[in-house]
């Protein structure tokens, strides 16, 4: 029977693996569909631009660390909170992380053609508010924090915690961008949705 200490290092190293996989085959496919890139970082140095660094930064070091768990032990060095790493804690965060994973494909298989990541001043698309968006103007976002809440509990640690902290806090400036945006863009229809629809849940 498989342990939770192995389902845990080898769950998130094929996790992430497949996320890494899938998230750019699809900006790439989209990009060249499209014929402009889909991912804006934002002009150099700014707000936005240094929260794509951090998330870019992250989503590396969790995947490269993830996959090193499987080849070496070094949970020690990532400061594992033993008092949490137990199996019920574990499965719980792979169960987390299986409904962000829902959650978010869902979101971008909705959006279809007005997917994009960051904040595009160039291309209007019309303000979606049904589907995923009925219930939460940031349906996307929300499974993502879902998804770090899952990976912490995963593997309990300090590394994980930094982790969730930063993702988090990430998540929430970025959330304030994008609406900023779409307040300037789409005016009273935003307002209108804004006042009806939380932010989360």
């Amino acid at each position: 029977m498989l342990s939770f200490d192995t389902l845990s290092q080898y769950f998130l190293a094929i996790y992430f693996c497949v996320i890494a996989v899938h998230y750019s085959s699809v900006a790439l496919g989209r990009r060249a569909r499209m014929g402009h890139p889909q991912i804006h970082t934002g002009q150099l140095f700014t707000s936005q631009w240094w929260v794509r660094q951090c998330f870019n930064f992250f989503r590396s070091a969790i995947l490269l660390i993830c996959v090193a768990r499987v080849l070496w032990d070094m949970d020690a060095y990532l400061g594992r909170i033993d008092t949490l790493y137990r199996p019920v804690v574990v499965y719980l965060g792979v169960a987390l992380m299986l409904l962000s994973l829902f959650l978010v494909s869902f979101s971008h298989a909705y959006m279809q053609a007005q997917w994009r990541s960051g904040v595009d001043p160039n291309t209007r698309h019309p303000l979606l508010v049904e589907g995923p968006f009925k219930r939460s103007r940031n349906p996307i976002f929300k499974g993502v924090i879902i998804g770090q809440i899952g990976l912490f509990l995963t593997f309990p640690s300090l590394f994980t915690l930094v982790c969730l902290v930063a993702g988090v806090t990430a998540l929430s400036i970025q959330v304030r961008h994008e609406e900023s945006a779409l307040a300037i863009s789409h005016k009273d229809i935003y307002f209108q949705y804004k006042n009806a629809t939380p932010r989360w849940f």
